[in-house]
């Protein structure tokens, strides 16, 4: 693992690659959030938004967020692992930000530890999307690195 210089073209397609994975996976869980499939009260980025700014945040800052979160975390991927896009690194990556997610944002967000605030099925509910963000990112750097 070390950190690359990237070029000005591969930082814009690992940025682009950031959109286009926060796009994806917004494309799988808007609908899980509106059937009522997920069991969070609402998504989380949204929720990080609203004890930032207010609760009367709506739903497209919290995408913002949303966008801003991934991309950024996209954009790392590919900085530390430029030699190395692998699912297995992806994997680890969304793996750990599934723990950050749990230890840190839950409790930030007021749904407590490990989200047991809420319930114990955010655990598992919350290992979905962070798997779903490993596939994507590895897959569009595969892609547009053509690894």
């Amino acid at each position: 693992m070390k950190i690359q210089w990237l070029t000005p073209k591969e930082t814009l397609k690992a940025l682009g690659i950031g959109v286009l994975t926060a796009v994806f996976l917004f494309a799988v869980m808007g609908p899980a959030f509106k059937l009522g499939i997920a069991p969070m009260p609402k998504p989380p980025s949204l929720a990080f938004a609203q004890v930032l700014l207010g609760p009367n945040v709506p739903l497209p800052v919290g995408l913002l967020f949303h966008v801003a979160y991934v991309t950024f975390w996209a954009l790392v991927y590919v900085i530390v692992f430029r030699d190395h896009l692998t699912f297995l690194n992806a994997l680890w990556l969304g793996l750990a930000l599934w723990g950050v997610i749990l230890v840190v944002f839950f409790p930030i967000i007021g749904w407590g530890f490990l989200g047991l605030g809420i319930s114990p099925k955010l655990i598992p509910a919350s290992l979905v999307p962070h798997v779903l963000f490993a596939v994507f990112l590895w897959g569009l750097c595969r892609r547009g690195f053509k690894t």
